[in-house]
């Protein structure tokens, strides 16, 4: 398959009064056209930042960004980007202009990138993404607030789709509806992929949600990627401490025999100048004197599943 996104040791760090804060360090991965990457991980992890740095929205510190088989790691110039790459916010009502109608807010793109100039023709394109992500044409006059949850987050997936762009970051989109509605829109946005071959960066703390929509997943701690494989290889062989405590807190329904769930215990590591080492070391059951003096490197333990733990086949063997 063809590799339409590949980003090699992608780093940004924050100055802070005490020091940098590396909230994305030395992260490297592909998506393959038409599939998606699940990016998991507590909040704080780096995920939504690295999500922002793929599409640049925000500029690196270090890495590259190659898309289409060209680096875009420094271009200056987005606005052919924008066409080709796109973002869903998390937040539903904070990523739309509460001053702009749902007809406004969706041509808004299109009238920038200016792809249409009669009136009648633009109406049209906005009634037809409306429609393609099931929202009524009598609420092209509405305004955000007088929405539900749902119905806001289907006008930022139309206006998303409005330059009709190959790649998309979906940054947490559906962690803030209820389930009923984001079993809506997940199933939306794979019939949307399935239809038009788009190719996601699907970015959630919920490893049940990502599971439905991802063909690979990728786990994050403190900017850092700490496993990664195919979706089900994941759920079946969990292979690194982090990953199975994630895990363990899906809730399931058990009538006879309850689930064990595995606490991580211990202080979080600062990202801030963090010291050499594992930065799960603290928080890890398993970690021996090895983990507090050396990092970690992300190895492939078996085919196509790459594990960033000192002792990954002590833990696994037992």
């Amino acid at each position: 398959m063809y590799k339409l996104l590949e980003v090699k040791d992608l780093k940004k760090y924050y100055e802070t009064k005490n020091g940098l804060l590396h909230a994305v360090d030395g992260v490297s991965f592909s998506i393959e056209e038409g599939k998606t990457l699940g990016v998991v991980g507590e909040s704080g992890c780096g995920k939504s930042t690295l999500g922002r740095l793929v599409i640049r929205l925000i500029d690196a510190t270090d890495g590259k960004i190659i898309f289409d088989g060209k680096d875009i790691t420094n271009v200056k110039s987005k606005g052919s980007l924008r066409k080709e790459m796109q973002i869903i916010f998390q937040d539903p009502f904070s990523s739309l202009n509460p001053r702009m109608s749902v007809s406004q807010i969706i041509e808004e793109p299109l009238k920038i990138h200016k792809l249409y100039y009669n009136k009648a023709e633009l109406r049209s394109k906005v009634r037809e993404l409306m429609d393609t992500v099931g929202l009524a044409c009598r609420l092209e006059d509405f305004y955000p607030h007088e929405l539900d949850g749902g119905r806001r987050q289907r006008i930022g997936i139309a206006r998303a789709l409005a330059l009709n762009p190959r790649f998309i970051v979906c940054d947490e989109p559906v962690s803030a509806l209820d389930v009923s509605i984001q079993a809506q829109i997940l199933n939306l946005m794979m019939d949307l992929q399935e239809e038009r071959c788009f190719t996601y960066m699907f970015i959630s703390h919920d490893l049940s949600v990502v599971k439905h929509i991802s063909d690979e997943i990728m786990v994050m701690y403190l900017g850092l990627v700490v496993e990664k494989c195919k979706a089900d290889e994941l759920f079946e062989h969990t292979l690194h401490p982090y990953s199975k405590a994630l895990l363990s807190v899906i809730p399931e329904a058990a009538i006879k025999k309850k689930k064990q769930k595995k606490l991580i215990q211990g202080e979080i590591t600062s990202p801030i100048n963090p010291k050499p080492g594992c930065r799960f070391a603290a928080r890890c059951s398993y970690a021996g004197d090895i983990c507090d003096k050396a990092a970690p490197e992300l190895k492939e333990v078996t085919p196509d599943h790459y594990v960033s733990c000192h002792f990954v086949n002590e833990i696994n063997s037992l």
